[in-house]
This record gives structure tokens, C-alpha cells and sequence, in this order.
């Protein structure tokens, strides 16, 4: 068998991605802040790139207003004009637009609500040890509790184990815990909830035998509100167990939760509707984003056709190409999220005017056809961005819901049922909640027909309680 080589010509058609779409589609899904630090770290690895404090039309590359433009989704066909000429593209995007004169209506977050250098759990209980003046072995094991306690202030480890550990005494250890378990937060260093809330009760001073049985012995009975059976146990009427149980509502199951080191996200809106007379105005919020520009210097060198090696040459024909798509994929972001938030305003003005109850079924492709897009884009626009509406503050996807059929054929958003079973809760009696089921019958009165089950995952998405665990006396 004789093997050789030949050559064959096959055409054939292939997609390929090109590096302008490449960056489109990936600015396109990022947040705000990550917009922000994609940004950053471009200026830094692009010398041709500066950020600009003054518009000036000669040197900076603004964005037009997205209303005045017409949508244009970025195909793989797109290509951008010869570099080098540098007129028209500045001519183009010297526009400043609303976005930019827009933006005193919008208020900073209050600077009150942000805190630096957090204390953890750890920190505040080892400095609570210190100003103990411990010996060195009772520091050596107060450490060994410290780094067994889970985020909720809960020791993970027994007093027999860490006796072995640091080959102590139980009886030490047991000292030594015993004073961590004086120190703030109230409750911190048990080993279970009931030893947490005792030690609370402790620190308080509460005596009451009712309060300290129920936590004793009654734990999963107060859980379920069994407090008939309860008081029936501890040979005491039931006025003294609501009582009770009211004290023990006021102590902190997990002592160690406040300083969970999870930091607060403020949510910055992305784009912010407004109310203008009987029409909504749309303002693409553009604040803390860099305005960038091409560095005159460079561009100068370029155009003026300046003596310089091939190698250089080379190296700032590629940092103004790449300077220029990141300018574009930039301004194609904010137009897209502008068109998106004006067709989501057509399809939903009812829940903008009325609120949540008349939010009507939308799915991505209503807005992709309105907008001549593809829904994979849209669900890209919609990831991670927030609007500021004349109802609240929601995220993108919050408007994409599903729908769910009326007897007269009509359809209402889910996100519409949830706002109803969360009112006919609200309103329902204290002391006899309505069940799953009674909430599905009262739903059929409002032509809404959904199984009990339903009404059951719906509750469940709300956190809302199940009917015996909303009882109240």
C-alpha cells in the first residue's frame, strides 16, 4: 500500500469572530463596575488612550445620543473605516448628547452607608481575650476556640478536643470557655442553639422558669407554635407561654452573623426612566465611566506620516485600532441598553404607570423583535443591569416573565400572581392564616387558576412562611 501527498482546493463557508465583535459582545454583559475596570485596565495598557475631564470636539470621542440613532446590532460583516483617517470618525462621535447634561438628576449614595476596615468575628473576640490579661496557656487555648467558631459564633470543635489538642486540663478549657462565653456577642462560643439562647437569657438576667423550659425542652415545639401543648408540659397557662415566647423572640440566634465579613453591594442603576409629562424619559446613566480619547500625540505622529521604525509604526497602528473598538463596543453598549430600556417601557407601561399588578408577559424575543436584535443579545443587555423606575429600583430580567392563562383566554405575569398571593397574606387574619389551597380559591376570584402547589413555590420564592408557622395568638 503506497502512501503519497496531494494538494485539493475545497471552498467553504465559516463564521469567524473578529477581534471588534469579540470586544462587543464582552462589554455588552458586564456590569457597570466591570465596565468601569475593563476600562482602567485598557488605559493602562494602551498608551494611546487618555481620559478626558473636558469635552472637546477636536480630540474627544463622545457618544451621540442614543435617541437619535438608529439600533444596529454588530455583525460579523461590520469593518471599520481605514484608522488612519481620522476626520469623519472624529466628526461622528463629537456629539455630547442628554446623557452627559443629565446626569445632576440622579442622587449619590448617602456616604454614611459605607464603612472601611471591618472587624471580624475573630478579631473582636481575640482583643475581648486580650484585655482579659490571659496566661499564655489560657491564650493558646482561647485562640484554638476562636478558630473553631463558624460564621454564626457556634463552636465546632468539643472540650474534650481541644483539651487534646493543647494536652490541657478539661477543666481549663472548660474555664476558659466559659468566660469567652461572657464576652460580646451575647450568645457567642455554644455549641447549640439552646446553649446559645440560655447563655443569652443568663446575661439578661431572665429567670423565668417558662422561658428557660421552653428553651430547655420545648426548642421544636416553638418552632411549630405548639404553644397549647407546651403550656400543657410546663404546667402553666397560656398567656405566660406567649409571654414567653415573646422574650425569646427578642434574643439573637446567631450572635456571630453581624460580622460576617459579606460586604453591602449598593446597587448602582444603569439606565434611569422618568416620568415627563405623559411620556417617560430615558437616561443612560454614563457617571464614574471614564470619557476616554486618543492621545494627540500619537495620533499625530500617525497621521503626519513621521519617521519612525517599522516596528513602531506597527506597534501604534494596532494601540489606535484597538483604542478605536473599545471606543465603539463602548458607545454600541450604551445604545443598545437605551434602545432595550425604550421597548421594555412600550411593552410594560402599565406596570410603569400602576405598578407590579400590571405587569404584563414578556419574553426575550418580544424585544428582540421589536428592536431587530438577537435574543442572545438581549439577554446579554439584560445580565447584571438595573433600572430606576417610578416603582423602585429592579434588575432587567425582573420585566422577562413568564405568563400564565386566564379562563377568558387572557394572561398575567407570574411575577403579577406573586405580587397577588403576597396582598391576600397580608390581609389574611393573625390568628387563622389561609392554607395553600384556600390562597388558590381565592385566586379563582380574580380569574386566576393555579394549583395549590403552585401557590406553595410562589410562597416559597417570597420567603413567606407556611400557613401553621404564620399563626399568631
Amino acid at each position: 500500500m503506497a502512501f503519497e501527498l496531494q494538494q485539493t482546493l475545497r471552498l467553504q463557508q465559516q463564521l469567524v469572530m473578529t477581534p471588534q465583535l469579540q470586544m462587543a459582545i464582552r462589554l455588552l454583559q458586564l456590569s457597570r463596575m466591570e465596565l468601569v475596570e475593563t476600562i482602567r485596565q485598557a488605559m493602562e495598557t494602551n498608551p494611546v488612550l487618555e481620559e478626558s475631564q473636558e469635552s472637546t470636539p477636536e480630540e474627544v470621542l463622545e457618544m451621540e445620543p442614543p435617541e437619535s440613532q438608529t439600533t444596529k446590532e454588530v455583525s460579523i460583516e461590520e469593518k471599520f473605516d481605514n484608522y488612519l483617517d481620522w476626520h469623519p470618525y472624529l466628526d461622528e462621535y463629537s456629539s455630547t448628547g442628554k446623557i452627559h447634561f443629565e446626569s445632576e438628576r440622579k442622587e449619590a449614595p448617602d456616604l454614611e452607608a459605607f464603612t472601611a476596615n471591618a472587624t471580624s468575628l475573630a478579631d473582636h473576640l481575640r482583643w475581648q481575650l486580650l484585655m482579659t490579661c490571659p496566661s499564655p496557656e489560657e491564650e493558646e487555648i482561647g485562640s484554638l476556640i476562636i478558630g473553631n467558631l463558624d460564621k454564626n459564633g457556634y463552636l465546632d470543635i468539643s472540650v474534650e478536643e481541644i483539651a487534646q489538642v493543647q494536652s490541657a486540663r478539661i477543666e481549663k478549657v472548660r474555664d476558659v470557655l466559659a468566660k469567652m462565653q461572657t464576652f460580646d456577642p451575647p450568645g457567642v462560643c455554644a455549641a447549640d442553639l439552646k446553649e446559645c439562647l440560655l447563655i443569652q437569657t443568663r446575661l439578661l438576667g431572665i429567670e423565668d422558669p417558662v422561658v428557660n423550659g421552653i428553651i430547655s425542652h420545648h426548642i421544636t415545639d416553638l418552632e411549630k407554635k405548639r404553644y397549647r401543648a407546651i403550656a400543657k408540659s410546663l404546667h402553666t397557662d397560656l398567656d405566660h407561654v406567649l409571654s414567653a415566647v415573646e422574650v425569646i423572640k427578642g434574643l439573637d440566634p446567631k450572635p456571630g452573623d453581624r460580622f460576617n465579613e459579606e460586604r453591602i453591594i449598593y446597587i448602582v442603576p444603569d439606565v434611569y426612566v422618568y416620568k415627563d409629562g405623559d411620556d417617560y424619559l430615558i437616561l443612560v446613566n454614563d457617571d464614574e465611566i471614564p470619557r476616554l480619547r486618543i492621545n494627540s500625540y500619537y495620533k499625530k505622529t500617525v497621521q503626519r506620516g513621521e519617521k519612525i521604525s517599522e516596528e513602531t509604526r506597527a506597534y501604534l497602528k494596532d494601540r489606535l485600532r484597538s483604542a478605536e473598538w473599545l471606543i465603539k463596543s463602548i458607545q454600541h453598549r450604551s445604545k443598545t441598553i437605551y434602545h432595550v430600556m425604550q421597548s421594555i417601557v412600550k411593552f410594560q407601561r402599565d406596570f410603569f404607570e400602576h405598578g407590579i399588578s400590571h405587569l404584563k408577559p414578556m419574553v426575550l424575543r418580544d424585544v428582540a423583535e421589536d428592536i431587530q436584535m438577537h435574543e442572545s443579545t438581549i439577554s446579554r443587555v439584560t445580565n447584571n443591569k438595573y433600572a430606576y423606575t417610578p416603582q423602585g429600583i429592579f434588575e432587567l430580567k425582573f420585566f422577562f416573565n413568564s405568563s400564565i392563562q386566564r379562563s377568558d383566554g387572557g394572561t398575567i405575569a407570574s411575577a403579577s400572581v406573586q405580587d397577588k398571593i403576597k396582598k391576600i397574606i397580608d390581609g389574611e387574619p393573625p390568628k387563622k392564616p389561609f392554607s395553600d389551597k384556600k390562597i388558590s380559591e381565592l385566586l379563582e376570584a380574580s380569574d386566576i387558576y393555579i394549583a395549590r402547589r403552585t401557590v406553595a413555590k410562589y410562597r416559597e420564592m417570597m420567603g413567606i412562611l407556611p400557613s401553621s408557622k404564620r399563626k399568631q395568638f
